[in-house]
């Protein structure tokens, strides 16, 4: 009997980051360009990951299998 390893998706592990706490956190949306407009504020705003809403954390950390915090 073989035993198979479970692939990472790998587009997923690049764009989501698991906490120390297990909690799933993905980057602020509109940052790639044209940031020199907004304000300060809104600039650090950005900055910050946010957490993943919850229907969407178990299809996640099914494509990060040896992944989990």
């Amino acid at each position: 009997m073989s035993k198979e390893k479970l692939k990472t998706n790998k587009s997923v592990l690049k764009r989501f980051k698991i906490s120390s706490k297990g909690k799933l956190q993905r980057r602020s949306v509109r940052m790639n360009h044209f940031n020199a407009k907004d304000t300060g504020s809104m600039r650090r705003h950005k900055r910050t990951q946010t957490e993943l809403p919850g229907e969407n954390k178990i299809s996640i950390k099914h494509q990060l299998p040896y992944n989990n915090a």
